[in-house]
């Protein structure tokens, strides 16, 4: 009797022992904990792929007036200012499909991200726009003759490459990094410019107008290099260990000789090591 009562008081101190111990550890109610969360680790290099859409604006106007001053330099029409006409070159938009991927570092201060990065897409963004504008001189020229001027113009530009070189800061929020970026946007683009002139003379402002020889001048650049800035928000989800998705919108202009801004909306998928 006397050994069956000293177990039980033997058993009774470890129980006890052990519930003290337990009172250390978090307590669990259901899947609730009230341990500390662990921060997710952004902190190094990172590569993933991304895809998305997105749209191009072209601004045309004015695009093709310094080469049409230049085809009319010491021209008789010139009296009748030629090249300052407005030909009615306006803006144009489309819309693209576009993949590519990124790549970039991170350095990590507790909640505060912030990185460098560059993130590259392929897509087909650009557009075109045609004008034409005629016009008969009202008196006759230093020439002494009447003139009936048309003038043909055309634009176009296509962006099929465009990376940007940015620098961005986040705020770690349990799984996910929202962020922002600003940063410098290359281009790999296309360009076509041409005028045309047609020029007819009369000794009249109604008699037969006679034409005279065309006048033409074209420019086209073939991978063109187009540059200029972009801007944009996005944030990252961690998935799983250094998995990670993204979601993104990059806004991009191109100041070259045809004023281009490009919106893209982006999903992707990457990994940290």
């Amino acid at each position: 009797m006397r050994r069956l009562l000293l177990a039980a008081m033997m058993i009774g101190a470890v129980s006890g022992a052990r519930a003290a111990d337990l009172s250390d550890l978090p307590i669990l109610r259901g899947s609730y904990s009230d341990a500390p969360a662990a921060r997710v680790n952004w902190q190094g290099f990172y590569v993933g792929g991304q895809g998305g859409y997105g749209s191009s604006d072209e601004k045309f106007a004015g695009t093709n007036q310094p080469m049409l001053a230049a085809l009319l330099d010491h021209n008789v029409i010139e009296q009748m200012q030629v090249s300052q006409w407005n030909l009615g070159l306006g803006k144009q938009s489309s819309h693209s499909s576009a993949y590519g991927a990124f790549t970039g570092y991170n350095w990590q201060f507790e909640d505060v991200v912030v990185g460098v990065e560059a993130s590259y897409v392929h897509g087909s963004f650009g557009g075109m726009s045609t004008a034409n504008k005629a016009l008969v001189s009202g008196t006759a020229l230093s020439d002494t003759l009447f003139h009936s001027v048309s003038v043909d113009s055309s634009a176009s530009i296509a962006i099929s490459d465009m990376a940007t070189m940015r620098a961005r800061a986040g705020y770690a929020w349990g799984c996910f990094l929202p962020y922002v970026f600003g940063g410098i946007a290359l281009g790999n683009a296309d360009i076509s410019r041409s005028v045309t002139v047609h020029d007819a003379v009369s000794t009249t402002i109604n008699g037969t107008f006679s034409p005279l020889a065309t006048l033409n001048a074209t420019d086209v650049v073939h991978n063109h290099l187009v540059y200029g800035y972009s801007f944009g928000v996005g944030t990252d989800i961690n998935l799983m260990g250094g998995l990670f998705m993204r979601a993104e919108w990059e806004y991009a202009r191109f100041t070259s000789a045809v004023d281009t801004t490009v919106n893209t909306g982006r999903l992707g998928l990457g990994y940290k090591f």
